[in-house]
């Protein structure tokens, strides 16, 4: 008989059933919401709807007593929805997944039980190393949800605040121009016999689009600064409508600032924003003018500007009126509070649904890409780098 020249044997070559990966099956979450402290913040990060949503599920939510008061949103409404309302703050933060618009304290990291997950906001540029150490210590999960990318590779939370930014900062620049609160008593509009209000809004990106729009839809004119040309661009797309655009070229915007009613910062840069409009152009606006300088939070683009709170929100200088308030989606919490939670829930729901959060950062690389902190190990280049801390590669840990 004649040898088989095969490498394989007989059984190697018979067909096997088809190995196929198991799905894990959905876990149910423990989610804490703890009241906001921070200064004047007063969101929340899921509505009752969304708990709602959740204990539909299956999942358990407990909120703080009060939690929601500030968003408008009362604790019977949570209740109603399914969530268990505690007066003890430690109950909360010692359930495992913990939802918080603002990063917790130290004192509020000491709450939090070993190997908790933290979802909130990060704020790198006012963090100290102290409390990345802090996670560490305890060996928290962290996800900043300013850093978590959708399908397009956009941040969707950061771009849901810079929408309400920008709108509100023509809708308070409005309020300001009324009579009754020291302004120049013109209507941010389009009457008829009465010329319209000048806005002047410097920058192109979210934040000036989002201005662009409610000045327009307002009937105010409209002119955009900014020195992308590719901005100004997808400005005049989005809107739908040719407006006057232009390259930061000092002698244009110097004219423009000269004329307008209204002028809102909306630039930013990697550490600080530029500052754009000196001292000496603020000093040739109008009397009564209004600057809205929504890049104060890093730094702002005006020279003049100073830090303000909501409490005292304007100053005057030079005869034009500043609002120089950081977080200013804050101002409308409810708005704010509704769209955080269109973010938390669906990503919630698929970290249930994947069998945790490591089967999700596995499946979702835009939710991987807001981990920054995994079991008390740094993840993220720019907090290493900002701070000065050993980081390690995530796949390394989780694949």
């Amino acid at each position: 008989m004649q040898k088989s020249l095969s490498p394989f044997s007989k059984a190697q070559l018979m067909p096997k059933e088809e190995r196929l990966e198991v799905s894990k099956d959905n876990v149910q979450l423990r989610i804490g919401l703890p009241k906001e402290r921070s200064y004047q913040e007063k969101r929340i990060c899921l509505t009752p709807d969304a708990v709602s949503a959740l204990t539909n599920n299956g999942h358990q939510v407990i909120i703080e007593a009060g939690a929601g008061n500030n968003a408008a949103f009362e604790d019977k409404e949570y209740s109603e929805a399914g969530a268990e309302i505690s007066n003890d703050t430690a109950k909360v933060f010692a359930c495992p997944v913990i939802l918080k618009v603002e990063p917790p304290t130290l004192g509020e990291i000491e709450m939090l039980k070993p190997n908790a997950i933290l979802i909130s906001a990060l704020q790198l540029k006012m963090q100290e190393k102290a409390y990345f150490e802090a996670l560490r210590e305890k060996k928290i999960t962290a996800l900043a949800y300013e850093f978590i990318k959708d399908n397009d590779g956009a941040f969707p939370a950061v771009r849901q605040l810079s929408e309400i930014a920008g709108a509100a900062s023509i809708l308070i620049a409005s309020e300001i121009m009324s009579i009754t609160n020291a302004g120049n008593g013109l209507m941010l509009g389009n009457i008829s016999g009465v010329p319209p209000t000048e806005v002047v809004i410097i920058g192109a990106g979210i934040v000036g689009e989002s201005a662009a729009k409610s000045a327009l839809g307002l009937g105010a004119n409209v002119k955009v600064f900014d020195n992308s040309i590719t901005k100004l661009r997808c400005l005049q797309a989005n809107i739908g409508q040719r407006v006057y655009t232009s390259t930061m070229q000092p002698k244009n915007l110097m004219k423009a600032l000269m004329r307008c009613d209204v002028a809102i910062g909306a630039t930013k840069g990697k550490n600080r924003a530029p500052v754009l409009v000196n001292e000496a152009m603020v000093e040739l606006m109008k009397q009564g003018a209004v600057i809205i300088d929504v890049s104060i939070d890093m730094g702002g683009c005006f020279e003049t500007s100073e830090l303000t709170t909501h409490d005292h929100p304007t100053f005057e200088k030079h005869g034009v009126i500043h609002y120089c308030v950081p977080n200013i989606p804050a101002r409308y919490s409810r708005t704010s509070s509704v769209s955080l939670s269109n973010i938390f829930t669906p990503y919630l729901l698929q970290i249930a649904e994947a069998g945790g959060l490591e089967n999700a950062i596995r499946q979702n690389m835009g939710l991987k890409n807001g981990l920054y902190v995994y079991h008390g190990v740094i993840t993220n280049k720019s907090v290493s780098n900002w701070f000065d801390l050993d980081a390690s590669d995530l796949n390394l840990l989780i694949f």
